[in-house]
């Protein structure tokens, strides 16, 4: 599957619930692709919150830090790079801000129920909601709208790290 002349860069988004499994997804699908040869960049959401500036978790706060990261992944989709991005992406408006400046935008919906999400909850944030540590937080106290029209959905409850890529895999041959 490696990029061509003729092939176009895509950008394929992860969306969904803290703890989905998002970025241990993203992150395979990534190293998949990038041993066939493509040139390939990884976008990830903690990563990212670490590097710009004044990035909270307000609608408004979430809604800006989607919009930078969706500029970005579409000027290097420009370029002809593949962009493999992982964030929450809660809101339907910012995502659709992304699907329309990229040219090929491949949504990616991590369909977790939040009671496996609670399960999961390696970083321990799902407790920290709950006791009014963390405010805005998604699926508690704020909402996370769910994709309508997602050209991937992988439900990660019901499936194997490895079959959840091979999922991935197969639908953006289908999609290519």
């Amino acid at each position: 599957m490696a990029t061509t002349q003729e092939d176009k860069a895509f950008v394929l988004w992860f969306t969904g619930l803290s703890g989905s499994g998002k970025s241990t997804l993203a992150d395979r699908v990534y190293d998949e692709l990038s041993a066939n040869g493509n040139r390939i960049e990884k976008l990830d959401g903690d990563v990212l919150r670490g590097i710009f500036p004044a990035t909270g978790f307000t609608k408004d706060d979430r809604d800006e830090h989607i919009r930078r990261v969706g500029f970005l992944a579409s000027m290097l989709e420009k370029h002809g790079v593949i962009v493999v991005a992982s964030f929450i992406s809660p809101y339907k408006e910012a995502r659709n801000f992304v699907r329309q400046r990229c040219g090929n935008f491949i949504e990616v919906y991590v369909s977790t129920s939040l009671d496996e999400c609670r399960r999961r909850d390696v970083k321990g944030l799902y407790k920290r909601a709950d006791a009014g540590e963390i405010k805005n937080f998604t699926g508690i106290d704020d909402p996370y709208e769910e994709p309508e029209n997602a050209e991937i959905v992988v439900n990660t409850e019901g499936l194997s790290i490895d079959e959840s890529v091979a999922v991935i895999i197969n639908a953006l041959k289908d999609l290519k």
